[in-house]
């Protein structure tokens, strides 16, 4: 699965304490799962529709999954479909890009084109 990228959304302070510490550590979901959890480019909506639902002031994260080592894991989530989730702390070294992910007119996030 490795070759596309994968993305990761948090709140816009969560990612400004990250780049203040220069590790991102996950969200407190993230936390409480014990994992950082990341979706597909074919994900990724769907998981922003069901977990960040009206959510404003989010940063979406790229990274190339190649970038990451034995810790990232593919594994069975939502109706049985793999998803990565790394199972310790990002460097931020190894984030390809972020942007703002806002929300659109109907509620729903807008993203910006994926690769």
């Amino acid at each position: 699965m490795a070759g596309s990228l994968i993305y990761h959304m948090c709140r816009r302070a969560e990612w400004q304490a990250a780049e203040q510490a220069g590790v991102y550590r996950g969200s407190s979901q993230d936390a409480a799962d014990g994992f950082i959890h990341f979706s597909t480019a074919a994900q990724i909506e769907g998981s922003a529709a069901r977990h960040r639902a009206g959510q404003d002031d989010l940063v979406l994260i790229a990274v190339d999954p190649a970038a990451l080592s034995a810790a990232l894991r593919w594994e069975p989530a939502r109706e049985g479909a793999l998803f990565p989730h790394l199972y310790g702390a990002l460097p931020l070294d190894r984030v390809r890009w972020t942007k703002p992910l806002p929300l659109g007119a109907a509620g729903r996030h807008v993203f910006p084109a994926l690769e």
